[in-house]
């Protein structure tokens, strides 16, 4: 488990799969561990550098979810994490020979590559959901997005909607209004479940539209958005439409090797990172945790790593790498 020996190894300590918070803080303490760790994901930093900026980290009074994603990949390389940036497509778990005895590794593949790990930690986050109206999927990116810093200088002095009822679509709405001449918020629910300092900052803003118990019906337009259509009838003319309704777990590597979820596709875990699978360990967005923050995120992958630590050493020499 020594990160500077000069043999050549077939195999890595831990592999981790995910380059958001979790998964970077996850490799920046294995690497302080002495684990040979492997980070792969396909987004450097993950879904935080698509927040404006970040006010909730304890010791960081502010940041742009850009820097802070990159100050998170280059704590995870300086302390020896190498990382890959690909999709993961398939984990599975290597069988042990005939006439061994102990654990089988895991092999992780994607699009181009395979590799080996003792153990696996996975912290793949989530993905944006879909609302699911007609026109969503046909007008994807041509004035539907759900990225509202990626997105909102493309919409200057343009009229647009952002669809979700929570503390995100209230901070979608207010990067929007800096750019956009008018910006409709549609809440489904007679209430906005904002932080009270963003949703102060949104009912004072003189170009943002707050409407409750309203619904979209159907995105229209042909080779753009040109308009939505609510549930009550009404037709909105809007140039885009930025969606914020939430996000849902990326488990699809862990249910193949039999990870356990719960009812919402999140992966179980104990308060040490533990999987029901030995030697899968997981953190962040994508675990049953009622709380999801970076902070959160992070705190869950310094322990699924000691975990981690704590199974390779107690499974020295039996785990069967191929």
């Amino acid at each position: 488990m020594n990160n500077n020996s000069t043999t050549s190894t077939p195999f890595w300590d831990v592999i981790i799969v995910g380059t958001g918070v979790a998964g970077l803080s996850a490799g920046m303490y294995c690497g302080r561990f002495n684990l040979k760790t492997l980070v792969i994901g396909e987004m450097p930093g993950g879904v935080i550098t698509t927040t404006h900026m970040v006010e909730n980290y304890p010791g960081i009074l502010e940041i742009t979810g850009v820097n802070m994603g990159m100050t998170f990949l280059e704590h995870a390389k300086k302390f020896g994490a190498k990382i890959e940036f690909a999709k993961v497509t398939e984990i599975s778990r290597l069988e042990v020979p005939a006439g061994k005895s102990g654990v089988g590794a895991f092999k992780v593949k994607t699009g181009s590559n395979e590799y080996i790990g003792k153990t696996v930690i996975i912290a793949t986050g989530t993905e944006h959901k879909k609302l699911g109206v007609p026109g969503e999927k046909e007008l994807n990116a041509k004035g539907v997005s759900y990225c509202a810093l990626c997105d909102a200088a493309f919409f200057k002095g343009k009229t647009v909607c952002v669809v979700g009822g929570g503390d995100s679509s209230a901070i979608e709405a207010l990067i929007l209004a800096k750019q956009c001449k008018k910006v409709y918020m549609l809440v489904r629910r007679d209430v906005l479940r904002a932080e009270p300092i963003n949703y102060n900052k949104l009912i004072n803003s003189k170009n943002i539209e707050l409407r409750l118990k309203t619904e979209i019906a159907e995105i229209q337009g042909k080779d753009h958005v040109e308009s939505v259509l609510l549930k009550s009838g009404e037709e909105l003319k809007v140039d885009g439409v930025f969606m914020a309704v939430g996000h849902i777990p990326a488990f699809g590597v862990a249910k193949g090797i039999g990870v356990e979820l719960d009812d919402h596709g999140q992966i179980k875990i104990n308060r040490n990172g533990q999987t029901n699978v030995l030697g899968v360990f997981a953190a962040g967005d994508v675990c049953d945790s009622a709380f999801k923050q970076a902070i959160t995120g992070a705190g869950e992958a310094v322990a699924a790593s000691w975990s981690a630590q704590q199974y390779l050493q107690k499974n020295e020499g039996a785990i069967c790498c191929g």
